[in-house]
């Protein structure tokens, strides 16, 4: 089911709903006069109560089947509000990371940090360190202490300074910890599995009446979270891997029937390879896991590849990881955060096609390249830094307003407060009807149907 069909069918104006601590009593330290800040992002402009915008634009084209479209779905603003739950001067906030690395971490931190610091006069910040290990106590991570200083530089470096960690951890426990903390803001950054733990600590502090915010800054490398234009630290990440799809053509073209394979990131979504394909525009062939292909057979992946190395003497192919499963052996293992871990779909068509090569008496020259992890653990771009400053910014503003079982998003090209439970109720994914794919299919000439049927 594609984002919009999941949009018509499902969704109802009480999922977009945020949830609120209570009324709002103190005026915000965010003075409405521009003169006061020396920065243009804060010139006294507070989110109107009820500000949203239309969760999908008024006139976006539909079929005539899709005659049941709902135009009054609203997504919340987000942005600074003239009235805060939270008196400042007593707020104790902590910053979580949780789940893979990603570009843009740090920064994400930092700019908590800073408007924490900075905007509101928050002077107790902590860190969680390991995750959501860092609230079980069982595991001897010390919380440390955060301020401007010990943040000022980390936006350099890739990472994360908390630390990360896999795998689930006792709810109970870690709201225990929090409580025994005295934390009444919690920043969740970290993916959909990070997002649905972040609900249940939500739940439970709701049913022990203890008011703490608790707000997601939504981070995924595949860019699959649901209902977003696009997560921190992706474009940083396609970015990195278009050098790879750029070695892998330099390969290939310099050998007789050279092919150079390149794997991404992609466990479910084929975003990245998507983009950095179109991006270095050098693919021949994209694999994603949306669209099944097959190895042999008329219309399978080996009679295209051929054609094209009979034709042009040389092919680049961008795989994403998640794609191909179902032509390999299952590992039947998991990884700590319950996630299937995946056959090695690169290391499988280079032998497949060395394979076809010798049987078919085929000179041929494979070069395999897989900078999966190289394009996560780098420093963001400045546009991505950028991107991950105004969702830090609008994360605090979001906690200091009380909201709470939300995250920070962009959806068409506004930012907007989404509920927690609404983003995490599956994976977005590459529409394989969508412009995308179609755009993919028209730069790589690759044949729209690759199964063997």
């Amino acid at each position: 089911m594609t984002e919009k069909q999941l949009l018509i069918a499902d969704l109802k104006p009480e999922d977009l709903k945020i949830r609120l601590l209570g009324e709002s009593r103190f005026e915000s330290p965010l003075s409405p006069l521009s003169a006061d800040f020396p920065h243009e992002a804060y010139q006294g402009r507070f989110i109107r109560p009820g500000g949203g915008i239309f969760f999908e634009p008024s006139n976006i084209h539909v079929d005539e089947k899709d005659h049941t479209y709902a135009t009054n779905l609203i997504a919340e603003l987000a942005g600074a509000r003239q009235k805060i739950f939270f008196d400042p001067r007593n707020v104790k906030a902590a910053i979580v990371t949780c789940g893979g690395l990603c570009p843009g971490i740090n920064d994400v931190i930092r700019g908590l940090v800073m408007t924490l610091h900075y905007r509101y006069g928050v002077k107790e910040i902590l860190g969680i360190p390991y995750g959501y290990q860092g609230l079980d106590e069982k595991y001897g991570h010390p919380i440390r202490k955060l301020t401007p200083e010990s943040v000022s530089s980390i936006h350099y470096f890739g990472g994360s300074i908390l630390y990360s960690s896999r795998g689930s951890q006792d709810p109970e426990v870690m709201v225990e910890t929090l409580q025994k903390n005295n934390i009444n803001m919690l920043f969740t950054i970290g993916g959909d599995g990070t997002q649905r733990g972040a609900l249940a600590l939500a739940s439970i502090a709701e049913r022990k009446n203890y008011p703490i915010s608790i707000v997601g800054i939504p981070k995924t490398i595949d860019n699959d979270i649901l209902f977003i234009d696009q997560s921190f630290g992706f474009e940083t990440a396609f970015s990195e891997a278009v050098k790879a799809i750029s070695c892998a053509h330099t390969e290939a073209h310099s050998y007789r029937n050279g092919v150079g394979i390149v794997k991404l990131m992609g466990r479910d979504s084929g975003f990245i390879a998507c983009h950095a394909a179109l991006a270095m525009n050098e693919a021949n062939f994209v694999l994603i896991p949306e669209v099944p292909f097959s190895l042999n057979g008329k219309n399978g992946f080996l009679k295209a590849l051929f054609e094209r190395l009979a034709a042009r003497k040389h092919a680049v192919i961008v795989v994403a990881e998640g794609a191909g499963q179902d032509l390999m052996k299952s590992t039947g293992e998991f990884d700590p955060s319950g996630n299937k871990k995946l056959s090695d779909i690169g290391h499988y068509l280079s032998e497949a096609i060395k394979d076809h090569a010798r049987r078919q008496d085929i000179e041929t020259s494979v070069k395999y390249i897989d900078p999966s992890y190289m394009i996560r653990g780098i420093p963001a771009t400045p546009s991505d830094s950028l991107f991950c400053l105004i969702l830090a910014e609008n994360a605090v503003h979001a906690a200091m307003s009380g909201r709470t079982s939300m995250v920070i998003a962009k959806r068409h090209g506004y930012y907007v407060h989404l509920p927690m439970e609404l983003i995490t109720r599956e994976r977005r994914k590459v529409n394989p009807r969508g412009y995308l794919w179609s755009s993919v299919l028209a730069a790589t000439g690759q044949p729209p149907n690759l199964s063997e049927d």
